[in-house]
């Protein structure tokens, strides 16, 4: 069970990142984050054609980042129900990892640079 759990957990991040890969699809999201808009407003917007828009809002929604509406001939786009929390905690993991790496090595630097002063001082 356990490990399809962290399947599950691998899968969701890879189509969140793959998702946000996209500088037009990190766009979209700020556009909706604003207010909801149509597919055909949104290829408008990013200079797209419709066929295109569809592409990428389909590779949002995958992902749940987005979610769309079909009322009569209009497809309209929001924010999906994924809030990035599993992302997020994984960049934050990361995010401490290298301040730990980087606070070790300024450690090591600010040490070297005491016994170069120590040394210069012998001379």
């Amino acid at each position: 069970m356990m490990n399809h759990m962290v399947q599950y957990q691998g899968a969701r991040l890879d189509a969140s990142f793959a998702a946000l890969s996209d500088a037009v699809r990190r766009g979209v999201l700020e556009q909706l984050g604003r207010s909801d808009a149509s597919i055909t407003d949104l290829a408008a917007k990013f200079h797209m054609t419709l066929t295109g828009m569809k592409k990428h809002v389909v590779v949002l929604e995958r992902a749940g980042l987005v979610s769309t509406e079909k009322i009569g001939r209009v497809r309209t786009c929001k924010l999906g129900p994924r809030r990035l929390e599993a992302e997020t905690a994984w960049m934050e993991r990361y995010r401490q990892r290298w301040d730990a790496r980087f606070d070790a090595l300024e450690s090591v630097v600010a040490e070297l640079a005491q016994k170069e002063k120590i040394d210069g001082r012998k001379t």
